[in-house]
């Protein structure tokens, strides 16, 4: 390893986007008197009469939810997109808009309420993972639909507006910008390299195991090169995949195991639920050849010293470029010790 990453201030490239991360490993020895977030380990119960997204309750809108018994999804009450918007652009000088269409849906992990996925069985993530390949498929054989955004958003400070765990699938007509980011890097590496960018990432990060969190026969875990967050990570299947549809039965499992370890890492880092943005960025579904796509699950946390100490994405970050301070390496051997076989 170089030292220099690790004692002085410098940039590191993110491949997948074409962008760059400031990072500032002596910053991390700075005393910290900003704002502590308060945190709450109240147990919940494993039903919750109030909540909307509890099997056998009302929503919103009116209806009953069915007393499911697994995974449960249903179409987003309140959605950010929509299906019935006219078709439209506005082309007036500098002023630029055109019309989107989507279907959002909504997806319950479990009928218990006080689960989260890091403390699911590997059995009970892995219908989750089925789920999302159904819908992947559904979603993505609509002809109005060229890409299937799959992400979930964990605790109140990640503006998870119900504690009951779930996710949501976000599909629409366009391509999002951080996927048309990663479609045209890693369309520019293929056409010139005949190779899958990723999966050539991948080799050099398992030469080099430095940010390597776990593995199995499948799936490596890692904190990106080029991470921005904390103890942000990425799920990478080892074989080239465009899509999580393309995996087999086994390797579904296994998916599901990097993802159970992941999260029951997190969960000991800090002692706490740990609060995350994730979501899995995979070849659109516009109908066209997208071999050089290699899907990966990425976990964005917020958290940075303590359960209640988070880093704020503000001041040079909204006007220059991501900064970091704990290195990437500091952050993947935190998180490698805390991984239990």
């Amino acid at each position: 390893m170089n030292t220099n990453l690790q004692d002085y201030s410098h940039k590191r490239f993110n491949i997948l986007t074409g962008e760059w991360v400031l990072v500032s490993p002596h910053r991390a020895k700075r005393p910290w008197q900003g704002q502590n977030e308060e945190i709450s380990n109240q147990k919940q119960p494993t039903h919750d009469p109030s909540c909307y997204l509890c099997a056998g309750n009302t929503r919103v809108n009116g209806e009953e939810n069915p007393k499911y018994e697994d995974v449960f999804v249903f179409t987003n009450d309140f959605a950010a997109l929509q299906t019935t918007s006219p078709k439209f652009a506005v082309n007036e000088g500098l002023f630029k808009a055109e019309s989107e269409q989507g279907i959002c849906k909504v997806i319950c992990f479990s009928p218990d309420h006080s689960k989260s996925l890091a403390n699911m069985s590997v059995e009970n993530i892995n219908k989750v993972v089925k789920t999302w390949q159904n819908e992947y498929t559904e979603l993505g054989s609509n002809k109005m639909i060229n890409y299937v955004q799959i992400f979930e958003n964990k605790g109140a400070i990640m503006g998870c507006s119900n504690p009951h765990p779930h996710g949501q699938i976000w599909s629409q007509s366009t391509l999002p910008n951080e996927v048309d980011k990663k479609d045209q890097q890693q369309r520019v590496y293929f056409s010139k390299y005949n190779s899958s960018l990723l999966g050539d990432y991948l080799k050099q990060e398992l030469e080099a195991n430095e940010r390597i969190i776990y593995q199995n026969d499948a799936f490596v875990v890692l904190t990106p090169f080029w991470a921005v967050w904390p103890f942000e990570t990425m799920i990478v299947p080892k074989k080239q995949c465009e899509n999580i549809t393309m995996i087999s039965e086994q390797d579904s499992l296994n998916f599901a195991d990097a993802i159970s370890k992941t999260t029951k890492a997190y969960d000991k880092l800090f002692n706490c639920s740990f609060p995350y943005s994730s979501g899995i960025h995979q070849s659109p579904t516009n109908g066209e050849i997208n071999d050089h796509w290699r899907w990966h699950m990425s976990f964005y946390p917020p958290l940075l010293r303590s359960a209640t100490v988070k880093k704020f994405m503000v001041g040079y970050e909204m006007f220059g470029s991501p900064q970091r301070d704990i290195t990437p390496e500091q952050a993947a051997k935190r998180l490698g010790e805390l991984i239990c076989f």
